[in-house]
């Protein structure tokens, strides 16, 4: 396996959208999974009360490459103080972080605080498309976020090339300034791998080599184009 490095401070990153269903739970089990398998340090904070990051971790074999698994949406207890709650292991080198729909206001701000960069999953659909954009203004009117402090990118989920709906997506985010880092296609190796606590580059079938590109792809825009062989 190969290693992208380590950093003295862990770098978080945020998968996020107001819209449910555009795929954050799979980005970000993908993605945590995708670093462990690169020697690192992996830690993944579940914010979404519906607990699914955490579900597919309890479903994740022993013998793969370990994560650090945070059910944040629980209760703290008494005498609990957040920061506690949500403690790192020591050396954590990359935070995933997956969250809840509909955050607004001071939650958005609050959910973004001290984040080193955003990922927003948006599906080829007329009513996604309208609710991103209504996210992204509000990602930079209301949690202030600046592109000099904080990164933020676009992952296209669940692409159907040549559709009428996919090129309608393709015209919105041609119309922003922010990044397109990943199209993530429509296949059941989601699904699969999703069951039995497995990111899809770990599914052992041959119908997986062009996921797999995909997260390599991801994975060398995170880390500034360094190169990476995911197993």
């Amino acid at each position: 396996m190969a290693s992208v490095g380590s950093d003295t401070c862990p770098q978080r990153i945020t998968i996020i959208n107001v819209k449910g269903g555009c795929g954050k739970t799979t980005v970000a089990t993908n993605l945590a999974s995708a670093y462990a398998s690169l020697d690192m340090n992996t830690a993944l904070l579940d914010f979404d009360p519906q607990g699914s990051s955490m579900y597919w971790l309890k479903a994740r074999p022993l013998k793969l490459p370990k994560l650090h698994g945070i059910a944040a949406y629980r209760d703290k207890g008494p005498g609990v103080t957040r920061s506690f709650h949500l403690r790192l292991p020591h050396q954590t080198e990359r935070v995933i972080i997956d969250t809840p729909a509909g955050l607004t206001g001071l939650a958005l701000i609050d959910q973004l605080r001290g984040t080193d960069t955003i990922l927003i999953p948006v599906l080829p659909s007329s009513i996604d498309i309208h609710a991103t954009a209504d996210f992204i203004r509000d990602l930079f009117l209301i949690a202030k976020v600046r592109p000099q402090r904080t990164r933020v990118c676009i992952i296209c989920n669940r692409v159907k090339p040549n559709t009428l709906s996919f090129r309608a997506l393709e015209r919105f985010l041609h119309a922003l300034d922010i990044p397109v880092i990943a199209q993530l296609r429509e296949t059941q190796n989601y699904v699969m791998s999703s069951e039995i606590g497995l990111g899809v580059h770990e599914l052992d079938n041959k119908s997986n080599q062009q996921d797999i590109d995909a997260w390599q792809k991801l994975i060398s825009w995170l880390e500034f184009g360094k190169p990476v062989a995911l197993q």
